[in-house]
């Protein structure tokens, strides 16, 4: 034996101790192997699903089954998968089945199996056992066709539209994309009412065969009141990403009461109907615009808001509008958001700052507790501004709480002053050479004339030290989150 055939037998040796080894070697084997047996035994029956008909159309199914397997895990796991990357949404990115690419599925215990041809038409092909073929085919597309919607609406562009006026054709709306970033996890909010949110609008997206059983219009209402920058703008926009909705924002000052059915019924279906500053509408328009809005709520145009979310917003508080406008039916859900609070900071902190902890916290809590009256909008820009010194940023939120607590305080010693003042003017008499005259032609009304300077400065040491011996002011409580509907009330979700 030369030293040529004892390298030649070495070689081989080594190439069968690798395929011996190489037990994924060995796998796709077996695997070659079982397809071509099943191919030859005819175990298994194929499905075109074409891109195009024969009407150059494109095919619903293709692009539903399409978005179905690049959601498939064992198209993560295999050997190669082709990436995309949304273009209207940054860090988004999904895969898709590619050219001579397959991914397998399991569906009432049958394995399905999907390829993308390289050659001929675009196409996928459904390959299933014949045994399997009557009991899963039908319920497996309308699957795959339920699971490609949900998919589908998730990752739709949203547009955000707003009246520009209208025209001899009807309304006109100007539609802008819509990118903001908010969603229900970020916003500052009680963690319970995201829950409750949460909840609530699900059951919406899933109660449309409820709703119409019923013989209601598939629709929910919300009223978000509270002082600007208290989140009610991001909240509505995490509604929109939540539903996947397109948001139809109607400014009502750029249209009479008739002009709302007519914006109303140029909206599409999977919207959100937006209007702000409901509380100053109601007062400009008086009785005319409460009866356009109560039409649009519940009259007979409400019908033309089939799946739609509507939102009403109000910068005030809820007892001055009608209460016809606010029973159920026509606002469903009422959402207070109050100015930030302890809890808000802490959630903002952790969005913006990354600090979940810190040894300021318990200061601010104290500022928060002393009354001091600041927004999420303000403590936000606050953040954002000292991003890179989270300690620098808490530091100028006391600073902020400091100035708000003084307001405070010198608001509340202007009214004690003012009280005092007063009544020291109707219980003093004249004494020490004071005299009272009629003010005014015989009326009943007086005043002092000649009052001593040193009543006034003892007056207002007394005030000044009060004010100095009154360090805080004890903290409005504000109410639990509750939900409930007793009675006539609507459902309350209080921040």
């Amino acid at each position: 034996m030369n030293l040529l055939s004892l390298l030649g037998y070495l070689g081989i040796f080594l190439l069968l101790l690798r395929v011996v080894l190489s037990y994924k070697s060995l796998l796709h084997l077996f695997s070659w192997c079982w397809w071509r047996l099943g191919e030859w035994a005819q175990v298994y029956q194929y499905f075109d699903v074409p891109r195009y008909d024969a009407n150059s159309q494109e095919n619903p199914l293709y692009r539903k089954a399409l978005a179905y397997v690049g959601w498939l895990p064992s198209l993560e796991g295999s050997d190669s998968a082709s990436l995309f990357s949304s273009a209207s949404r940054s860090n988004d990115f999904s895969l898709q089945l590619g050219p001579s690419q397959t991914a397998r599925d399991s569906f009432l215990g049958a394995h399905l199996t999907w390829t993308r041809p390289s050659t001929g038409p675009d196409r996928l092909v459904l390959r299933v056992r014949r045994q399997d073929r009557v009991r899963v085919l039908r319920p497996y597309l309308l699957h795959l066709e339920s699971q490609a919607d949900k998919l589908m609406l998730n990752r739709r562009k949203l547009h955000l539209f707003t009246n520009t006026g209208t025209d001899k054709d009807g309304t006109r709306w100007l539609s802008l994309p819509f990118t903001h970033p908010a969603t229900l996890d970020t916003l500052a909010m009680d963690s319970s009412l995201k829950t409750r949110v949460h909840a609530d609008l699900e059951a919406f997206l899933e109660g449309r065969a409820y709703y119409h059983r019923m013989g209601r219009v598939w629709r929910r209402s919300y009223l978000l009141y509270g002082p600007p920058g208290t989140g009610k703008s991001s909240f509505v926009a995490a509604m929109a990403r939540f539903l996947g909705f397109d948001i139809y924002a109607i400014d009502l000052s750029r249209c009479g009461p008739e002009e709302l059915r007519s914006l109303l019924i140029h909206t599409s279906p999977r919207s959100i109907i937006l209007m702000e500053d409901l509380d100053r509408y109601l007062e400009e328009t008086g009785n005319s615009g409460t009866a356009s809005i109560l039409s649009i709520m519940d009259g007979i145009f409400s019908c033309c808001s089939e799946e739609r979310v509507m939102v009403f917003t109000m910068s005030r508080e809820k007892e001055g509008i009608d209460q016809a406008i606010l029973r159920p039916g026509r606002l469903d859900v009422h959402i207070h958001f109050p100015m930030c609070d302890f809890n808000g900071f802490k959630a903002l902190a952790s969005n913006y700052l990354g600090v979940n902890e810190h040894k300021l916290f318990q200061h601010v809590e104290e500022g928060f507790q002393t009354g001091a009256q600041i927004s999420h909008a303000e403590v936000s820009e606050i953040m954002i501004a000292n991003r890179r010194s989270p300690t620098r940023a808490i530091k100028t939120v006391l600073n902020a709480l400091q100035h708000a607590a003084g307001e405070v305080k010198s608001s509340s010693a202007m009214r004690r002053i003012s009280q005092s003042f007063g009544a020291s003017r109707l219980s003093n008499t004249a004494k020490d050479g004071d005299t009272e005259v009629p003010h005014g032609d015989g009326g009943d009304s007086y005043v002092k004339e000649n009052a001593p300077v040193r009543e006034i400065k003892k007056l207002y040491g007394f005030i000044k030290l009060k004010s100095r011996r009154e360090g805080t002011v004890v903290p409005v409580d504000l109410e639990t989150p509750t939900v409930g509907n007793e009675g006539s009330k609507a459902v309350e979700f209080e921040r």
